[in-house]
């Protein structure tokens, strides 16, 4: 019998990440966290003069750390008690993120892969807003330790 992990693990499968409600608060206090306190973030008279790259938001946007985190520990808590562990994770952000969305992140298996040294996997990651629209996309890659039991 094989109790390793990893071996049931299969391409095409899903993680589902926990929603998050984004609000003013939760802007400000990652802003307080992340040491980020980027008017576009906190300052609604900023945001109605100031045209950022090719995009005028319509009001504060939430960080995009903030939704690379929801990433992070949708991972985590997926990887740990299996024995994983999370080792990279590359994003871009397609859409802002306002206070009012609900966010969701999402993960597919895409690949699986064993070296001399690890076994790894990695994922094609999807953040959601309430409308099902898509805020963020990336590729994870995850390692599960080769026991030298």
């Amino acid at each position: 019998m094989n109790s390793n992990p990893y071996e049931k693990i299969g391409v095409g499968q899903v993680i589902n990440g926990r929603p998050m409600e984004v609000t003013r608060e939760t802007i400000r206090e990652f802003a307080e966290a992340s040491l980020d306190f980027n008017p576009l973030h906190l300052d609604d008279g900023y945001m109605a003069k100031q045209e950022f790259g090719r995009t005028k938001f319509e009001k504060v946007i939430a960080h995009g750390m903030m939704t690379f985190s929801l990433i992070t520990r949708m991972m985590t808590e997926w990887l740990w008690p299996l024995g994983g562990i999370h080792r990279r994770l590359e994003t871009r952000w397609l859409k802002p993120v306002y206070s009012g969305d609900t966010i969701t992140p999402r993960a597919v298996v895409s690949q699986k892969m064993k070296t001399a040294k690890g076994q790894w996997v990695l994922f094609n990651v999807e953040v959601k807003n309430q409308t099902g629209s898509l805020v963020a996309t990336g590729e994870a890659m995850a390692e599960f330790p080769v026991s030298n039991s």
